[in-house]
């Protein structure tokens, strides 16, 4: 979500989490089945219990190689306007340009700029440059992006999901959520634009549409929260029985579809995140953990287990062997390649993966899960998709006239390992 400084993006952040951890806690038992069994089982066979070892990482400082990255790809915004960090993916990122415009909404926009700094194309001109704010965003990486923009200054104002193609430079609107519900995280994905927004009760359902126009479709309702794309499925939690748990469907057509038994076996954990092969939540309240599973791992590790690291940790994302996440002081980067060193690689007994980095340093058995390190100063924020991380943080006071925001964006897979423990 866009917001123009550095204390405000924190608690519009952490406000959308409660915000959604409050719909599923608040369903009483039994919420949510009137749509039938779960996708991803059978009603009558009990949920087995996710099996957890412990092996914690260590915090190291961030190397000067890493900082040197981040500098080499700092983002300049055009003259007089000021630059918010929204989301980012392989060759793009979205952001909110505020300045420089004249006219009805010409003081704001939304914004996606390509990779390597070309010309950021405009998405849409804000009607109401002071109360519009871009939430989210999601591109193709060649003709669609859908985009969501919050009408008002509190997180439960109506919100607006639009549709921009490429080829013709145009926008429409997609739909308008005006009911409580999971603030809006669009996926896109083969010429469709897949969401979830309230419908009332309590309930939200998860549409799909075609990014060219087209009816749109239910695929299912119920308490659920903002879904995510995880390789070639859809998943999000959902409330049953008095517990949340991971749901999934395919990504084409919707069609439900099983998860790994340990992420399947998963219950009442918070910000779950995949990209299709490294999964990570949070787990506990009192004594909050860091949780990752990958494929050929036995069973989930507690990755981060120490303060100040766990303190709030929320925005989970995922950029090649990096898990990011942040808390309410800082941003962190877990380095799952760093555990066996920078030149480990996986044998053939150690699971599957695919992209760059992704088979890098996965032991087994008492292995250390990596390392991480702080990649932001105080209260900066983490935005990351495939191998693109994206930093964004502000120099100086950001609500005086001499505050500078500084975005940075870096190929993770280029990174090299943070230096492992020990």
């Amino acid at each position: 979500m866009a917001t123009s400084g550095s204390s405000a993006p924190r608690r519009s952040r952490a406000s959308a989490l409660l915000l959604a951890g409050a719909l599923l806690a608040g369903c009483s038992p039994g919420a949510g089945r009137a749509d039938g069994p779960p996708p991803d089982r059978p009603a009558d066979r009990p949920a087995p219990r996710a099996a957890v070892r412990a092996a914690p990482a260590c915090e190291v400082p961030l190397p000067e190689s890493w900082q040197r990255a981040f500098a080499a790809g700092e983002y300049r915004a055009p003259a007089g306007q000021r630059a918010v960090l929204v989301d980012t993916g392989p060759g793009w990122m979205a952001l909110q340009l505020t300045g420089g415009g004249t006219g009805s909404g010409g003081g704001r926009r939304a914004v996606l700029v390509p990779g390597g700094g070309g010309a950021p194309r405009t998405l849409l001109r804000f009607a109401d440059p002071v109360e519009h704010q871009l939430l989210a965003a999601d591109h193709d990486g060649r003709r669609w992006a859908a985009f969501a923009v919050l009408e008002g200054r509190t997180l439960d104002s109506p919100w607006s999901l639009y549709v921009w193609d490429a080829a013709t430079g145009r926008t429409r609107r997609l739909a308008r959520a005006d009911r409580p519900g999971p603030l809006p995280r669009p996926v896109v994905r083969d010429g469709t634009v897949v969401w979830a927004q309230g419908t009332g009760g309590g309930r939200a359902t998860v549409f799909a549409a075609p990014a060219a126009g087209g009816p749109t479709r239910a695929w299912r309702t119920a308490v659920l929260d903002t879904p995510f794309a995880a390789g070639g499925l859809l998943v999000w939690r959902e409330a049953a029985d008095g517990h949340t748990r991971p749901v999934a469907v395919a990504l084409t057509g919707g069609r439900p579809a099983a998860l790994p038994a340990p992420i399947a076996a998963l219950r009442d954990v918070r910000a779950l995140v995949s990209d299709g092969t490294t999964w990570a939540w949070v787990s506990g309240e009192t004594a909050p953990r860091l949780m990752v599973w990958r494929p050929g791992e036995a069973r989930p590790f507690a990755a981060v287990t120490a303060s100040p690291a766990v303190d709030g940790m929320d925005q989970l994302r995922i950029a090649g062997r990096l898990v990011t996440w942040r808390t309410p002081e800082t941003s962190y980067a877990l380095d799952l390649g760093s555990r066996d060193g920078p030149a480990a690689d996986a044998g053939p007994d150690q699971g599957s993966g695919s992209g760059s980095g992704q088979g890098r340093g996965r032991g087994r058995g008492g292995s250390a899960p990596g390392s991480y390190a702080r990649i932001t100063p105080p209260y900066g924020y983490a935005a990351a998709s495939g191998n693109a991380l994206a930093l964004a943080y502000s120099v100086g006071n950001a609500k005086t006239p001499g505050a500078r925001p500084v975005i940075r964006v870096v190929d993770a897979a280029r990174l090299p390992a943070l230096p492992p423990c020990g």
